[in-house]
């Protein structure tokens, strides 16, 4: 019998929480037997917390409607050959009014009141349950029905039939848990000798204590002569008096239905999620994504922007012609924002709606990508109950038909921080204008004594000299500045640009490992540790239940 430290409602709101947590991963006869014995017991007692049930049973010829009848000293039950020929039970309550309610829950249609001020029977329900062995189907069903809704079971055994399997390994061997609610009684004494009945009651005692019945009474008893009942009714009347035959019922259900649900949680140590498989599965799923083209993307866009930002004015109007590389695979530029879900981040992937242009996934990244979830979800099952792998696998599955959008989105709609860092390069356009101007100027310079000529026109025009090197002119020394300067700045400009873009794309890398990071983490990993939890908290359910 389960420990009563703890209080019954306590363990059995502990068995159902068990049972919520434990449905669709361990067998479903299993939770939903706990699951019943939550729904049921919270019905009783809501119904009737006062009244004990105690139901007679037995095979057909043993007495046990000759037991019902002298218990309650009536011939309510009909014996003989007339009663195998119903399957209803039929019910007696003491008392001044029959628990109608009670009595609708138990199904029973049969009920007789015997009026009785407050005696030592008041608020028993005494159930004559029809033949556990009958031949009628219907009979057994019955029986199997009410079994597990009484309080208290009291089987009427003959000397004839005392050691019959039908009922040992039908009933009582099952029933073994509930010992302590239930009283065999060896009925027609009268009918043996002495030592015979001596002999008959070891044998059965015996008998039971080898089934796990060594805490249920056996009692000698004969319905014909009167012998026995006097003791039988007085345990009744203890059992009513002490108003813990329900509780021992429900107590006992509690403890066997929370041992069967332990025993499909599994009891050995929780798997732990490797770091190493979490970065391979990043790993894959990367690759998958195309974060290795967006990175290379990262390079040439940077080497591409560089280049039109710094470049010689004279050349890099060329670069015009070729697209920007980023805007050709649609990366790093703003998506369409859409409501964050309820707790979402600021910066979850999936509150914006972005798509790239980047290639699907080649069937060797999506094996890599598959071989990585399957190491994953080997690793968090393993080691797990058969129904709670199935669960892991399935989340870790969850959102693989989602995993490529919501990976596609997370790339197109990070942030590569590609408008930062160039500051320095409207700088150097400044510069190289400035220069382009000083040898436009030079140029014009040179072609004006041409021009002049050309139009027959005589004017005098002074000749400078470079100061530093007399022997050129001015405007040459302003040509070869404006020229040789910008040539040189914009090469100067290319090594720091080329600088920049490894930094870019290294950055961006980081960038876009956190954001499919993130992902894995919402998709895959956060739905597979909420598995473990969830099967780390119906063992600790269970435990409170027993």
């Amino acid at each position: 019998m389960a420990s009563t430290k703890v209080p019954l409602a306590t363990r059995m709101q502990a068995l159902g929480e068990a049972a919520t947590l434990s449905g669709g991963r361990s067998p479903d006869d299993v939770v939903r037997s706990a699951a019943d014995v939550v729904r049921r017991a919270g019905e009783r007692i809501a119904i009737s917390g006062d009244h004990t049930v105690v139901a007679i049973a037995g095979a057909t010829g043993s007495g046990k409607s000759a037991t019902f009848n002298a218990l309650t000293g009536t011939q309510l039950a009909k014996s003989g050959v007339t009663r195998p020929t119903t399957s209803e039970p039929m019910a007696v309550a003491w008392g001044a009014a029959l628990p109608t309610e009670l009595l609708d829950w138990l199904g029973i249609g049969r009920r007789h009141l015997i009026a009785s001020a407050a005696g030592p029977l008041s608020n028993l329900v005494l159930v004559d349950l029809p033949d556990h062995d009958s031949t009628e189907r219907q009979h057994r069903r019955t029986v199997d029905r009410l079994v597990p809704l009484v309080d208290m079971l009291v089987w009427i055994v003959d000397p004839q039939k005392y050691a019959d399997a039908a009922l040992h390994d039908g009933y009582l061997k099952p029933l073994a848990p509930y010992a302590d609610v239930m009283v065999v009684v060896l009925n027609q004494a009268d009918r043996l000798a002495p030592d015979q009945l001596q002999k008959a009651m070891l044998d059965l005692r015996a008998l039971l204590d080898a089934e796990g019945l060594g805490r249920t009474p056996v009692l000698a008893m004969s319905a014909l002569t009167g012998a026995g009942v006097p003791e039988l009714r007085a345990l009744l009347e203890r059992v009513v008096r002490d108003k813990t035959m329900t509780a021992k019922r429900f107590a006992t259900d509690v403890t066997e239905r929370a041992r069967a649900l332990a025993a499909t949680l599994g009891s050995g140590r929780l798997p732990r999620l490797d770091a190493a498989v979490e970065d391979q599965l990043n790993d894959a799923l990367a690759d998958a994504a195309g974060v290795p083209i967006v990175e290379r993307g990262v390079l040439e866009a940077w080497r591409h922007r560089g280049t039109l930002a710094t470049g010689w004015p004279v050349l890099k109007w060329l670069k015009w012609f070729k697209p920007d590389p980023l805007k050709k695979l649609r990366v790093g530029f703003p998506a369409l924002q859409l409501p964050a879900a309820p707790g979402a981040g600021p910066d979850d992937p999936g509150t914006t709606l972005a798509r790239t242009s980047l290639p699907k996934a080649s069937p060797v990244q999506r094996a890599a990508m598959d071989s990585a979830l399957r190491a994953l979800s080997d690793q968090a099952s393993a080691g797990l109950p058969r129904g709670w792998v199935e669960a892991v696998r399935a989340a870790t599955r969850g959102s693989e038909r989602l995993l490529a959008d919501r990976l596609d989105g997370a790339i197109a709609s990070a942030d590569l921080g590609l408008r930062k860092g160039t500051g320095w390069w409207w700088v150097v356009d400044v510069l190289q204008w400035l220069l382009f101007a000083v040898a436009v100027v030079g140029g014009l310079w040179l072609a004006l004594p041409v021009v002049l000529l050309f139009f027959q026109i005589h004017l005098p025009l002074p000749d400078l000299r470079f100061a530093p090197i007399p022997e050129i002119g001015l405007p040459t020394a302003l040509v070869i500045l404006g020229v040789g300067g910008g040539l040189l700045l914009e090469a100067l400009s290319r090594v720091f640009v080329e600088v920049g873009a490894r930094l870019k794309a290294r950055a961006a890398r980081a960038v876009l490992r956190e954001r499919i990071a993130r992902v894995t983490r919402t998709d895959v990993l956060e739905p597979v540790q909420a598995e473990l939890d969830r099967l780390a908290r119906a063992r600790e359910a269970v435990q409170r239940a027993l």
